[in-house]
């Protein structure tokens, strides 16, 4: 299936129903009495988040959804019904905003979390409603209210807890491949991964994150030059980037340690909040490297690109260094997951640790009581 991350679709709720005016007209009765309905509510239109889907491609081609207005009301005390109502599945992580003012609406962020995004016209009122001591036979009524009618804006962001970037060839897809249950294309020339692809990689029980890997940036990137820079918004939403470096590139003359500080120029530029998120350097290939050389190798690109952060060397085609690599991962997004947890106060007395607090049974409580009284 094709990986498509924006569309644009336009929607309009159901219209309501009119009022009806009539009166009752029965044998022997004079004087019935009004008795027309009020019109029915127009359908709204649903978004649900739909964890089974992973891209926006239905909306690429269907762009019109339209809800049924109500019926309008009728005589003998006969509401209209209500319109139907309309569903639209979408990716857990999209975005809706408004087309024309680019006002971000909703965001779709929980699995089977469902939103209004159109509300469907109110009925209006039959001349049942406008009866009174003093208007016995009213023949006023009012019409539907109209739906809402919006053009919107679809925005997918994957939510991911970290995000792969690095050259293209770096040996992304190998290394999401070996770590998690994503089975991306790999092959040996660059471009390579043209859509983002997600893996859970599971540390043990109940442990595990998710992990995305993008297609390959390269310089001139934030002004579109190559394919990464179209995927780049999926970073945004992840607690760590994993900056992969290929330590033993194919052609010689390439240097390495140019090519990682473009990429995280590019980043940069493009979004200063993704620039300063937590960031990893890993080292891949290793395999490549004969194993008298890799001290001097690693210790030499680490003095001449001038990284402070933590430093990984890894080979992801034989697993090297992969298996502590992903329990520190791991650790990290628990920490942040801690962190950022609502604070509550607890009773010193429960806090864990401390010596739990002699209460009163149930028997001396109501012996206590029976003194009291």
């Amino acid at each position: 299936m094709k990986f498509v991350d924006e569309a644009y679709i336009d929607i309009s709720a159901g219209d309501g129903g009119a009022g009806c005016v009539s009166f009752r007209h029965e044998k022997y009765k004079e004087f019935g009495g009004p008795n027309g309905g009020d019109g029915g509510r127009g359908g709204h239109v649903f978004a649900v988040a739909d964890s089974n889907l992973n891209t926006l491609v239905d909306y690429r081609f269907a762009r019109r959804y339209d809800a049924k207005r109500g019926e309008h009301g009728m005589g003998s005390d006969m509401f209209g019904a209500a319109g139907d109502d309309i569903t639209l599945k979408m990716p857990v992580g999209t975005i809706i905003t408004d087309a024309e003012t680019g006002e971000v609406l909703f965001e779709l962020l929980q699995p089977g979390e469902v939103i209004t995004i159109a509300k469907g016209g109110d009925g209006g009122f039959g001349n049942l409603r406008f009866k009174s001591a003093i208007n016995r036979a009213p023949r006023q009524k009012t019409p539907g209210w109209p739906g809402e009618k919006r053009n919107l804006k679809l925005e997918l962001k994957v939510l991911a807890d970290v995000g792969l970037l690095g050259m293209p060839n770096a040996g992304k897809s190998t290394f999401i491949s070996a770590v998690s249950n994503a089975r991306p294309r790999i092959a040996d020339y660059p471009f390579t991964t043209l859509h983002p692809n997600l893996g859970v990689v599971r540390v043990g029980p109940e442990q595990s994150f998710v992990v995305a890997d993008l297609p390959g940036l390269i310089e001139g990137a934030a002004e579109g030059a190559g394919l990464g820079h179209q995927f780049l918004r999926h970073l945004q939403r992840t607690r760590l980037l994993l900056h992969v470096v290929d330590i033993a590139p194919f052609d010689e003359g390439v240097d390495t340690v140019a090519q990682a500080k473009a990429i995280v120029n590019e980043l940069k530029k493009y979004d200063e909040n993704l620039y300063n998120k937590p960031r990893w350097l890993v080292l891949n290939k290793l395999d490549m490297v004969p194993a008298d050389e890799r001290a001097a190798v690693i210790k030499d690109f680490v003095k001449r690109y001038k990284f402070k952060g933590p430093v990984y060397e890894i080979s992801a085609l034989t697993r090297e260094g992969c298996d502590p690599l992903i329990k520190e991962i791991y650790k990290h997004i628990k920490a942040q997951q801690v962190a950022e947890m609502p604070h509550v106060e607890v009773d010193p007395r429960f806090a864990p640790g401390s010596t739990a607090p002699d209460l009163p049974s149930a028997e001396q409580a109501s012996a206590d009581k029976s003194a009291e009284e």
